[in-house]
């Protein structure tokens, strides 16, 4: 029986997505678990994998074509089987619309060049295609004669001189295009707390030994806010709800989504359960969202669900910020560097470890006086975290 592929939906209010590269080939045998495509949405290029396996057919999706979500793009058959008749794009351009009922159309888009057959990363093809640069003419040094990033700029006369700006990428772009979008039409206002970070911190050193030798992954701050978050989160659903289609929406789950930074921008990978999960469930998956996605190798279950976003810039030194909300979420929360203050602790002046967060808040969804008490309960479980951090 063929199973359809479709363009997923990776966060709530996705309407499209755009196909980067694929990894298979119309006729390849594809194995449940493979990845078939390449993606790219406005937070990063993520991999599609197969739900199933069969013969790849029936592609009607090239790279640089923008489908709309659930929209059927290719087919996994049983041996000799056709595709089924569907209701096909027509491609406009790059974007793919939908019209009357039409045959499937069975085009072959791969991540290969027509003239060589040779792969190429999305790095590559995305520099390429920023420096004008024909990937038939070039000689892949990766694996099995892929193309690489490197590759693509050897061929315009090798790495870039000093100083020399590095190119746009799509990435990039569409990051500041969602950014203008959310700050040009969601009501933002600010509520900033200075925390004291003592006990966070010893509370941290005191997990963090048994976590790494446990799990073998190491917890840090990010971490345990995160586990914070989420709890305050459960207790204010109003912080963890949506905007969408002009109404406030509550959501079923906590998702808390990490703002991570790679070399194309900014990607919001989420930690699920955050509410629930433990200290070393969430260093684990903080610290294999990371790594995948400094290797462009998040997948669209990453970026998907997100309720709530923390923007931790604490480790470049930064004292204190305000961060723009991901759309449709209702709250971010940017965290500042642990840094020595004077302040007062029973009537006297003494240094302790202080840190600066300030919550981001869309009006439409959630007032000021209830903003304010999500933070204050946040701070109380930032200042006696062995009450209930495990």
């Amino acid at each position: 029986m063929a199973t359809s592929v479709v363009m997923p939906a990776l966060e709530m209010a996705q309407e499209t997505g755009k196909v980067v590269a694929w990894r298979k080939q119309e006729g390849d045998a594809v194995a449940k678990g493979d990845v078939l495509l390449e993606i790219e949405t406005d937070k990063a290029v993520v991999e599609v994998e197969a739900l199933a396996g069969g013969i790849l057919g029936g592609v009607s999706a090239a790279v640089g074509d923008v489908v709309p979500v659930g929209h059927t793009i290719a087919w996994l058959l049983a041996p000799g089987e056709v595709p089924p008749a569907v209701t096909a794009p027509i491609r406009t351009g790059r974007r793919m619309d939908t019209p009357a009922a039409a045959p499937a159309v069975a085009a072959v888009a791969a991540a290969t060049t027509a003239e060589s057959g040779a792969r190429v990363s999305p790095k590559a093809r995305r520099l390429a295609k920023e420096l004008g640069v024909d990937l038939s003419t070039v000689r892949g040094s990766g694996a099995g004669g892929e193309i690489l990033a490197e590759d693509v700029q050897a061929a315009v006369g090798g790495s870039p001189s000093r100083g020399a700006q590095k190119p746009s990428s799509a990435i990039a772009r569409l990051m500041a295009e969602r950014t203008t979008e959310s700050w040009t039409t969601v009501p933002h206002f600010f509520v900033s707390r200075a925390v004291n970070a003592t006990a966070l911190m010893a509370a941290r050193e005191r997990l963090a030994a048994s976590i790494e030798r446990s799990h073998g992954v190491k917890a840090t701050i990010t971490d345990v806010l995160v586990a914070a978050a989420g709890r305050a989160l459960r207790k204010h659903p109003q912080m963890n709800a949506s905007w969408i289609d002009g109404a406030a929406r509550q959501n079923a789950h906590v998702h808390v989504g990490l703002a991570i930074a790679v070399d194309e921008g900014i990607v919001a990978p989420v930690i699920e359960n955050a509410d629930t999960a433990d200290l070393a469930t969430i260093a684990g998956r903080r610290q294999d969202l990371a790594e995948r996605s400094r290797a462009n190798r998040l997948h669209p279950s990453d970026l998907a669900g997100g309720t709530f976003t923390i923007s931790n810039l604490g480790m470049y030194h930064v004292d204190a910020f305000t961060a723009v909300i991901v759309k449709p979420q209702a709250g971010i929360l940017a965290v500042g560097a642990i840094a020595d203050g004077v302040v007062a602790l029973n009537g006297q002046a003494v240094v302790q470890p202080m840190m600066t967060m300030t919550l981001s808040s869309d009006h439409r969804v959630i007032d000021g006086a209830r903003a304010a008490a999500f933070l204050d309960d946040l701070v109380e479980l930032l200042l006696h975290p062995d009450g209930w951090l495990v």
